[in-house]
């Protein structure tokens, strides 16, 4: 679950972390009254999206005024921002974030991810602070400096330190850096978060550290252990479809092509999508209706597939094992009866009952493409579209 860098600030402060003093504001006045009680001359306005690259964007503007900033947050809200991360279509603005500009001395970078590989926390550092860190990594990777925490022990103050004098921090600055990352350790574990960045930490004028900016990502299988965290949640920020498919059970992204998916089991939906584009498709989604195939469920997902206009045809691609292959064909034919598909539909069944399963299909009087395998099943969807 995303935050926006407005929560996400909250929570730093709450575990100790220094960040700028904000408002929050979701209307035009009260962007302009957040500027007034935070007092001075100048302010950042930021649009608060589920997205990166906002600054090269438009999303994050200086204001020499409160008239400036009743300009900025009257162009910005009620927008949609389009970043490298939102695609064409972007992400509405719906709040906006008010700060009082810092007067920065250098910019750095702090990150904590889970590595999969390792199966370990892992704290990153660079003193190319301000730009994308996947671009930092791809030119020159030997300015990312790591630490790897053992979870017995957890983050050590040692390790913070090393990170601190590789980024050419001295002196209190040591201190507080270390300071700094201990606490947001605390946060990482105690939220259940996936991801922490701070891009940049900026090193002040004075010499202070401070977090300008800031990402974090909580764990969604968590929540339960965070109630009150799952009221951060910004359904706006989310694609429509694809929050319609999670309150189903469904697990479904969309994507730019005109062939929609329809599997049970990640893997075979990751599987499926390579073979349509291998044989010249484009998948329109990745949609997974689990193990427990049921004719509602069917019927669901049917829906959402159809919300997409860009669809020209469908491949059903399920295996039979905790459902018999029968009573998956007989929910098949029902969703298509109800919800009237006129598309083309190429369905491939393997496991129990597969045989009864294709005979079903087979005498439905639909419009219903029977695949004998998994190459055979692209091909046809592939020609099936065009």
């Amino acid at each position: 679950m995303h935050l926006h860098e407005f929560q996400a600030k909250q929570l730093f402060a709450g575990y100790g972390v220094p960040v700028p003093e904000g408002r929050v504001a979701d209307t035009v006045d009260g962007a302009v009254d957040a500027a007034r009680e935070l007092g001075g001359e100048r302010w950042v306005v930021k649009a608060q999206v589920h997205a990166g690259g906002r600054g090269k964007a438009g999303g994050v503007q200086l204001a020499d005024s409160p008239e400036a900033v009743r300009e900025v947050a009257q162009r910005l809200l009620g927008s949609r921002l389009v970043t490298h991360q939102t695609g064409p279509a972007g992400l509405p603005v719906e709040r906006l974030f008010i700060e009082r500009p810092v007067d920065i001395g250098r910019e750095l970078y702090l990150g904590m991810l889970v590595d999969r590989a390792s199966r370990r926390v892992m704290v990153m550092a660079s003193a190319s602070g301000g730009m994308d860190i996947e671009a930092v990594a791809a030119s020159t990777p030997d300015a990312i400096f790591t630490e790897s925490v053992w979870p017995v022990a957890g983050l050590q103050p040692y390790q913070c330190r090393k990170l601190a004098f590789a980024l050419g921090l001295s002196g209190g600055q040591v201190r507080e850096l270390t300071q700094m990352l201990l606490a947001l350790y605390r946060l990482f574990m105690a939220e259940d978060a996936s991801l922490v960045e701070i891009n940049p930490l900026v090193v002040t004028a004075d010499g202070g550290l401070l977090a300008l900016d800031a990402k974090l990502d909580l764990d969604d299988n968590a929540l339960y252990r965070h109630p009150a965290s799952a009221g951060l949640d910004d359904p706006g920020q989310q694609d429509p479809t694809e929050r319609a498919a999670a309150g189903h059970g469904l697990n479904y992204v969309t994507l730019d092509g005109d062939i929609a998916c329809m599997v049970n089991g990640a893997g075979l939906a990751m599987a499926t999508m390579d073979l349509i584009k291998l044989h010249g498709g484009e998948p329109a989604n990745f949609l997974d209706v689990g193990g427990g195939v049921t004719a509602e469920r069917v019927a669901e997902a049917f829906k959402l597939i159809l919300s997409d206009a860009k669809v020209r045809a469908i491949l059903v691609n399920i295996f039979g094992g905790i459902v018999r292959c029968d009573l998956i064909a007989e929910g098949i034919i029902r969703a298509v009866q109800e919800v009237h598909l006129e598309l083309p539909v190429v369905v491939r069944l393997e496991g129990t009952n597969v045989e009864r399963g294709r005979r079903l299909l087979a005498e439905s009087g639909l419009n219903l493409i029977a695949a004998e395998g998994l190459t055979d099943a692209a091909q046809k969807v592939v020609e099936a579209a065009r």
